[in-house]
């Protein structure tokens, strides 16, 4: 569920961010009568994100054995990329992300009503198809390493609370009841993702394994399943967050490794400023929390 809900958090008030700062400027620009606009979008983004989550999982549950695992695996390495680039993403652009709606914003209302629909849109959906790949993928590499989830409606619990947390601090930031660094919110929360991430990686070659893509399914780096049972509250807790498993194979073991470490040790290094001119921009506070 803690796995689950750091997804729901950190997408959701990505996402959530985004619209506040669509619906601020249109306040303050006195454009109010364009927010039927902006909703319209961002509904149909929501909807495009529910429908492409329930397409995998119609599809991956209509498929024999071999297909199941080799569609399991291709979702998930998508999924580990797209957090990858997003993580990667989010860290570089938070200060900026404010301002460049606003531009995007600004070229759709000369365009008009349309043109602010689809750009709502666009600026949503990324996060939902995110969302819904990286939450399926979670929760299949999840229900395999655990051999089955004790209580189904767990990740959609812990989704479903993400999701309202991130749009409860969206709110409170819009009407400046929050002041938080988001900067070091995003920090946190992509130090948290790719542990998810490694974890997810990690099942995607297991499931390659499983579908004889790659070798040595039963060739095991190490078992300690009598220190770390997976019915206990601490193997679940660390295979539904890390996928720490007490019997994986060699290349499990490696692709887990092999993900983490270089990974955060790229996020971990303190980012080259591509923006010089940014301080001498207004209110560079302002683009922080907004």
């Amino acid at each position: 569920m803690f796995a689950s809900y750091l997804i729901g958090l950190r997408e959701g008030l990505e996402a959530t961010l985004v619209v506040s700062v669509l619906v601020a400027f249109l306040v303050k620009s006195d454009r109010k009568d364009k927010l039927p606009q902006v909703w319209t979008g961002v509904v149909a983004a929501l909807a495009l994100a529910v429908g492409f989550g329930a397409l995998l999982t119609f599809t991956a549950a209509n498929l024999g054995h071999t297909g199941q695992e080799l569609f399991d695996a291709i979702t998930s390495l998508l999924a580990v990329v797209f957090v990858t680039w997003m993580i990667f993403w989010m860290r570089r652009m938070a200060r900026a992300l404010s301002k460049e709606l606003r531009g995007k914003l600004t070229e759709a209302l000369e365009m008009g009503s349309l043109a602010v629909v689809v750009m709502a849109f666009l600026a949503v959906a990324r996060e939902g198809l995110e969302t819904a790949l990286l939450f399926f993928a979670s929760v299949q590499s999840f229900t395999a390493s655990a051999g089955g989830v004790s209580n189904p409606a767990d990740p959609l619990i812990g989704i479903s609370l993400g999701l309202l947390t991130s749009v409860a601090i969206g709110w409170g930031i819009y009407r400046s009841a929050l002041k938080i660094n988001l900067t070091k919110f995003f920090t946190w929360t992509g130090l948290l993702l790719i542990l998810v991430a490694a974890g997810i990686f990690k099942y995607g070659v297991h499931d390659l394994q499983e579908a004889n893509i790659l070798p040595g399914l039963t060739t095991y780096a190490f078992d300690i399943s009598a220190i770390l049972p997976a019915d206990s509250w601490y193997g679940a807790l660390l295979s539904g967050m890390l996928n720490i498993t007490p019997q994986p194979s060699v290349l499990e073991a490696l692709a887990w490794v092999l993900y983490l470490v270089p990974t955060l040790i790229l996020f971990l290094r303190r980012p080259q400023s591509t923006s010089a001119p940014a301080k001498s921009t207004a209110a560079p506070e302002q683009e922080r929390h907004a």
